[in-house]
């Protein structure tokens, strides 16, 4: 079953992130895998009805994070070589972005530095009590 992407123009994100992290998180969860062709630029944009410079855009930040390849006139991939650690960069990539979204809009609740260390400390201790 081919992917599905989706955007939200109301979340407050830009849509090319939301692709990026969309491919990203696809890449770890290993819903995407190496050798895979992604959607065109064109087939994308009319799909989500966005602009093909927002999907190129996206496309271009994925090929520079090597996540991507792009074969002019073949059309866009996911890397083949280093497949293994382009799946870990991925997910600590996708798991960077949760960490920072969560950080930002706990701030924005007013929470405190110590606060956050403690919740993230009982998160951890929590889900790998093996590492206390």
């Amino acid at each position: 079953m081919p992917m599905t992407f989706t955007v939200d123009p109301r979340s407050g994100v830009p849509i090319y992130l939301q692709l990026i992290e969309q491919v990203k998180r696809a890449v770890a969860l290993g819903a995407l895998i190496s050798g895979e062709q992604l959607p065109t630029v064109k087939q994308l944009a009319l799909d989500l009805t966005i602009n093909p410079n927002t999907v190129a855009r996206a496309y271009r930040e994925l090929e520079r994070e090597a996540v991507i390849d792009t074969a002019p006139g073949r059309g866009s991939f996911i890397r083949t070589d280093g497949a293994g650690n382009q799946t870990g960069h991925a997910a600590a990539d996708v798991v960077r972005d949760v960490v920072d979204k969560t950080v930002r809009e706990a701030k924005s609740l007013g929470a405190q530095r110590a606060l956050l260390t403690e919740i993230f400390q009982g998160a951890l201790d929590r889900w790998f009590p093996e590492a206390q």
